[in-house]
């Protein structure tokens, strides 16, 4: 009789408990709808107030909270507390979170902590399955920053194959890998084709390919063009 009776109050407590849970989570929504509101209007204080009311509820929702209140936080110039953020949002999703990933390497590299903004950057492609472009292009900077030219040029590669081939600062990046080995001729196409794709709007990329077509200055390009 006692063990029924245990079983009819644990019934009773989940029964009761449930309206709560559901309540919370419509109280977490409505928090991020405040919060997504105010972003919207460029009250970043004001979203990071409504959000943190949404991180008090119970739900799935934690994730996309601590990173919406991230880059709330980088748009306010605050880039280590936004680190914090993006680092529980990247958590909270047990690592599988590319774009939480790619932006804690972007604040990173604001703070100018290069070795975990590459670290950052890596996670982010794999988490994405190789499929995100900006990670990718990152990456392949943090790489040419050390001098991994390699490297550097098959990230590139891949970040303009994931674009769609809309990606004119990859172009001009690898244009300036090939100059560096010395081949010409497929660096103009790079820069070409950087010109091409931002519409003839890339100052560097037309700057790299008047200076790659000066055969008399090729000598003395390479410390002349511009990532």
């Amino acid at each position: 009789m006692r063990s029924q009776g245990l079983k009819r109050v644990t019934m009773v407590l989940l029964l009761l408990a449930a309206p709560t849970v559901a309540a919370r989570a419509d109280e977490a929504s409505e928090a991020l709808a405040r919060g997504d509101e105010a972003f919207g209007r460029g009250q970043y204080e004001l979203a990071i107030f409504a959000y943190r009311g949404a991180l008090a509820a119970f739900g799935d929702h934690r994730a996309r909270t601590h990173y919406n209140i991230g880059v709330c936080l980088a748009r306010l110039g605050r880039p280590r507390e936004a680190v914090a953020e993006y680092r529980a949002a990247v958590e909270a999703r047990r690592g599988r979170y590319p774009e939480a990933l790619y932006a804690l390497g972007v604040a990173l590299r604001e703070l100018r902590e290069w070795r975990e903004a590459k670290e950052a950057f890596g996670r982010a492609v794999e988490a994405s399955g190789g499929r995100h472009a900006e990670a990718l292009f990152d990456l392949g900077l943090e790489l040419h920053r050390e001098g991994d030219a390699e490297a550097a040029a098959e990230s590139y590669r891949r970040a303009i194959a994931r674009s769609g081939g809309r990606l004119p600062a990859g172009h001009n990046n690898l244009g300036v890998i090939l100059v560096g080995r010395g081949e010409w001729e497929a660096a103009e196409r790079e820069f070409e084709a950087a010109l091409a794709a931002s519409r003839g709007r890339f100052a560097e990329a037309e700057h790299n390919l008047a200076l790659c077509r000066r055969r008399d200055l090729r000598p003395a390009l390479l410390a002349a063009l511009r990532r």
